[in-house]
This record gives structure tokens, C-alpha cells and sequence, in this order.
């Protein structure tokens, strides 16, 4: 387990690290990086509903499916 905490405090600290980093370094403006990423967000979030949707939809047809197969109890 204390390893497993370790290696979590670990990457966490780098992730704060690359992020100030990034920000620092950076040939944009704060406000620019923000707007990127923020766009980048929402693309990655709808294209996450879309795929939610569509395997939801699949699940549903194989469970309708089973249902009709599946005998019915006296």
C-alpha cells in the first residue's frame, strides 16, 4: 500500500510540475493556453457522450435480445 501512495504522491507532484512547466515556457498567452484546453475539454467530453450513447444503444439491443430468447417462466 505505501508503495502504491508513493507512486501516486509521485506522479501527482511531476503532473504539478510538467503543468508549471508548461505554463512558464509556453510561446502563448495564459489566456490562449486556457481557451486551448478548455477546447480541447469539451471535444474530448462530447466525443465521450457520443461513444456513451452508442454503446448504451448496443447494450440495450443485446439485453432486448435476450429478453426474447430467454424462456419465461411458469
Amino acid at each position: 500500500m505505501r508503495k502504491i501512495l508513493s507512486l501516486m504522491v509521485g506522479l501527482g507532484l511531476g503532473a504539478g510540475i510538467g503543468v508549471l512547466l508548461v505554463t512558464f515556457f509556453t510561446p502563448t498567452s495564459g489566456e490562449q493556453l486556457v481557451a486551448r484546453l478548455r477546447a480541447g475539454w469539451e471535444e474530448t467530453l462530447a466525443a465521450a457522450r457520443l461513444a456513451s450513447a452508442e454503446r448504451t444503444k448496443e447494450l440495450e439491443a443485446q439485453l432486448a435480445a435476450k429478453r426474447l430468447s430467454a424462456p419465461t417462466p411458469k
